[in-house]
Formats: C-alpha cells, structure tokens, sequence
C-alpha cells in the first residue's frame, strides 16, 4: 500500500467532522478534493473505508487504517516538536480520548489542562462508560481512555489509576421522607431512585448487595453528572454519588448518606494504544499524577 499522509489526515478528519463537507472546512479544501483524496486513499487500499452515510460510519477494514492513520499522526507530530519546531497551527495535535462522566466532573478535567500546559496539545473528548470506551479504543475513535474496564483491548496498554467510591445519597427531607427507618428493603422496593441513563448499574449494585435480591423501585434518568448530583439534591430520589462530587452539597446540609454501611468501589484505569508517543505518554502521567491524589488507592 502506497499510503500518503494528507489522504491519511483526510480519513481522520472525515470521521471527526461526520461529513465530507465539515471536513473539507475544518481542512479547507473542497468537498471534491476530499472525495478525491478518500477515493485514492480506499484504491490503494482495495477496500471501501467509510460508508457516506451522515454522519459517516466506519467500515472495518477502516478501523484498521483509521487506527494507523491516528497512529501515523500522533507520531508526525511528536517529531516535529522534538525538532524544535510547532505542530503546523492549521491543524493543531489533537488527541482524542473517552472519559466517564464522573470524571470528568471531579478530577480528570485537571489532568487534561496539566498536560495541555506542557505540550502543544488539544483534546477531543468523548463522554462514555466502560462499553463505550472500549470499543472506541477498539474502532479507532480515541487512543486513549479512563475507563473501569482492567482488562486491555487489544492493542492497548493499561494503568491503574485508583478507586472511586460511590455511597448512597439523598436529599434531607426525601431521607426523612422514604427512610426514616433506615433503608430497609420495603423503603428500597419503592423509593424513586436516580439513574445516570439506562445502562448505569451502581445504584442497583447497591440494591442487590443490601437486600440479596432484585428490585426494580421507580426511576428518574438524569444523564449529565452535575445535574444528577442536583436532582438527588432536589428531592428527586436517591442515588450513588462519589465524595468528590458530593462534598460541598454535604457541608450546605443539602446531601444526607443514607447508609453509612455500603460503599461501591469503582476501580478506574487509564488504557491507551501501544505506541512510543512522548505526547500521548505525557497526557498518560499527568492523568495518573491528578488520579493519585484525586482518587482513592
């Protein structure tokens, strides 16, 4: 294969951007000059990369080249900062990486401005759980993730980060309200409780180790983490919060624990493409550096 550069960025800009039209902006190039680029690029291939659909989809013949494409870039612009010079300002490194909301709602945002401090570097982050994660480190969306997942996708090396703890919260007078005889399974069974959306599993992990069984009490889904804190704040139900979000609505009697016996551990870990990146591996210990005072060993 015959691969050039500007055809490789053409990909990469085309998956970020959904469309050829948003690309050939963000590029500025016209829509058929990237067409034409993309064209080349799937010839010398021998394979259909993309599907132009909108926004457009990957196929998985380019995952793999999209996965090599990121790879090649990342590396392109390592070497022209160690030469001295600046990565070109038209299209500044841009490292795309998944992170779970909690996260990013406490500790990770720190991380990500330490590391852009120190090197000429922006981010693309992408707001997804362990699921999500995974398979975007897998599909080439991002090189890099916070995610529950220990195991490594292939391909990726992992780093354990630490421990976020999640305990039972609520509003006052919703405690005083469902559990003023603490929460006992017949209060579980029916108090409204709070979701992040369908596929969060922490509050009924709560319900099925304090009460042995399956429960499926009444539920409002909140998808955005400091909205989700504030509805438990609200009285809206009940739901698990980690300290560092749930301090300071604690300290203005806002929050209550309603089970001071249960704690969920939610063990965190950095996973990123195998690759010799001083970029990558900067962002790598600045994350691990915020994680270890942030976090919970």
């Amino acid at each position: 294969m015959d691969l050039q550069p500007d055809q490789l960025r053409t990909l990469v800009a085309v998956v970020d951007h959904g469309t050829l039209d948003a690309a050939a902006r963000h590029l500025r190039l016209t829509p058929s000059a990237i067409s034409q680029r993309l064209k080349a690029l799937e010839s010398s291939v021998g394979q259909v990369l993309l599907r132009r659909t909108k926004p457009v989809q990957v196929t998985e013949p380019g995952q793999i080249i999209l996965r090599m494409a990121r790879q090649l870039i990342l590396l392109s612009d390592d070497a022209e900062l160690a030469l001295g010079g600046g990565v070109d300002g038209s299209r500044p490194a841009t490292l795309p990486i998944a992170i779970n909301g909690d996260s990013l709602n406490t500790w990770a945002l720190e991380a990500l401005a330490n590391a852009a401090a120190d090197a000429q570097i922006f981010f693309e982050v992408h707001r997804a759980d362990e699921a999500q994660s995974t398979q975007m480190l897998r599909n080439g969306t991002v090189m890099a993730a916070v995610t529950s997942v220990a195991e490594p996708v292939q391909g990726c090396t992992v780093r354990k980060l630490g421990t976020m703890n999640y305990r039972p919260m609520a509003g006052p007078a919703f405690a005083e309200q469902w559990f003023s005889d603490g929460p006992t399974l017949e209060a579980l069974a029916v108090a409204p409780m709070v979701a992040f959306d369908r596929v969060d599993q922490l509050q009924d992990r709560y319900l099925r180790r304090k009460t042995r069984r399956r429960i499926r009490p009444p539920r409002h889904y909140i998808p955005v983490s400091a909205d989700f804190a504030r509805a438990i704040s609200l009285g809206l139900g009940w739901g698990m919060i980690p300290p560092q979000q749930s301090a300071a609505m604690e300290a203005a009697d806002a929050l209550v624990e309603i089970d001071p016996e249960v704690v969920i551990r939610v063990p965190l870990y950095w996973q990123q493409w195998k690759l010799h990146s001083p970029m990558l591996a900067g962002v790598a210990d600045a994350v691990a550096e915020t994680a270890a005072y942030a976090l919970k060993p």
